[in-house]
C-alpha cells in the first residue's frame, strides 16, 4: 500500500481513498456515538449549519467543540458523551479539525474517519478493499498533530499486514500537545477521562465510512471482517 500523510491544507487533488484521522477528539467521539446507538452522524460545515439542521430536525443531537452552547445538546468529549443514550438517533457534529478534514475530501471514492478506538477495523477495511493508494489526512495542528500522525502511521502499518506493536504509537499520542491541553484543562468541554478514552486501542469493532447523502456528508459505521486473520498482529 502506498500511503501519504498530509495536512488539510496540503490536499491539492482529490484522493481516491482518504482516511481522515482525528484522535483528540472528533473521531473518538464519533465512534462513541455509534457505540451509544447512534444511527448516523452528519458532519456539518459550520456551527450555523449545525444549528440549522437541528432546527429542521429537533430530534437530532447537535454537538460541538468547546463549552456547552445554546442550541447544542452535547460537546465533543467522549467522556461526557458516553453517558448519553443515542439509540437510533442522528447526531450532527461540528469540530475544529476532524469534520473539516472529512469535508475536504468529500469527493473521494472512499472516505474513512478514524482514531485509535477504531484503528484495527479501519486497517482491516483497507485490506479487504485492497486499497493500493491511501491518503491519510492528519487533521490537527495544520497536519503536525503527533497524535493524529501516530494513529495514521499505525493504521497504515496494520493495513499492510505487518506485525505492529501499538505501544510506541500510543506513547507518542499520549505525549502530544493535544493530550497535554486536555489533561491540563486548556481546552473547554472536557471530561477527566478524555485522554484515556482517546488512547483506548480497538475499543470498537467497526470502521466509519463517510459518504455524500443529499448534499450532506454522512458518517456511518461499517462492519468489517473478523479480526481472526490479524490475531498474530
Amino acid at each position: 500500500m502506498d500511503a501519504r500523510f498530509l495536512g488539510i491544507a496540503q490536499l491539492v487533488d482529490t484522493p481516491s481513498v482518504a482516511v481522515v484521522v482525528d484522535v483528540m477528539r472528533a473521531f473518538t467521539v464519533a465512534a462513541w456515538a455509534f457505540g451509544q446507538g447512534a444511527e448516523k452522524i452528519v458532519l456539518a460545515e459550520s456551527l450555523d449549519e449545525a444549528l440549522a439542521l437541528k432546527g429542521r430536525h429537533p430530534d437530532w443531537v447537535a454537538l460541538k467543540d468547546g463549552p456547552p452552547a445554546p442550541g447544542f445538546d452535547a460537546v465533543n468529549s467522549p467522556g461526557l458523551l458516553r453517558s448519553l443514550d443515542l439509540g437510533g438517533r442522528t447526531v450532527v457534529q461540528k469540530t475544529t479539525a476532524g469534520t473539516v478534514g472529512a469535508l475536504a475530501v468529500k469527493e473521494a471514492s472512499l472516505v474513512l474517519c478514524a482514531s485509535f478506538v477504531v484503528a484495527g477495523a479501519t486497517a482491516r477495511l483497507l485490506r479487504t478493499r485492497k486499497c493500493a493508494d491511501v491518503t491519510f489526512v492528519v487533521t490537527g495542528e495544520d497536519g503536525h498533530a503527533d497524535e493524529d500522525l501516530a494513529c495514521a502511521q499505525y493504521i497504515a502499518r496494520r493495513a499492510t499486514g505487518a506485525g505492529t506493536d501499538a505501544a510506541e504509537f500510543l506513547r507518542r499520542a499520549g505525549e502530544s500537545r493535544a493530550a497535554a491541553e486536555l489533561a491540563e484543562g486548556v481546552r473547554q468541554g472536557v471530561h477527566p477521562d478524555d485522554v484515556a478514552l482517546c488512547l483506548e486501542l480497538d475499543r470498537f469493532p467497526f470502521a466509519m465510512v463517510a459518504t455524500l447523502e443529499d448534499s450532506l456528508m454522512v458518517l456511518r459505521r461499517c462492519a468489517v471482517p473478523s479480526p481472526t486473520a490479524e490475531a498474530s498482529i
